[in-house]
């Protein structure tokens, strides 16, 4: 699930990209994180699979809904995450 927040942050001297957006990607259930398959820095596509998330024997891969370049990964492979949790920021 992605999550629009606010334009991004200012950068160094105080500059933002006119019209970034900020999108955060958050778990939609309660689930073990597989396998983070981006870092930070990285550029991604729409539909580009971010993280693989683990429930009930099942694997479920975590898409990129737009591209753009990851600026936060929030989890680490083994964490336990809840419905809502952040996993990362596209921008």
């Amino acid at each position: 699930m992605i999550a629009d927040g606010p334009a991004a942050p200012a950068g160094p001297g105080g500059c933002r990209a006119k019209g970034a957006v900020v999108a955060e990607v958050r778990a939609e259930l309660v689930s073990n994180v597989w396998k983070v398959l981006v870092c930070e820095g990285a550029a991604v596509a729409e539909g580009e699979p971010l993280v693989i998330l683990e429930s009930m024997k099942m694997e479920i891969p975590v898409l990129a809904e737009e591209g753009g370049t990851v600026t936060r990964v929030a989890v680490d492979e083994g964490d336990v995450i809840q419905e809502g949790d952040l996993i990362a920021v596209v921008e």
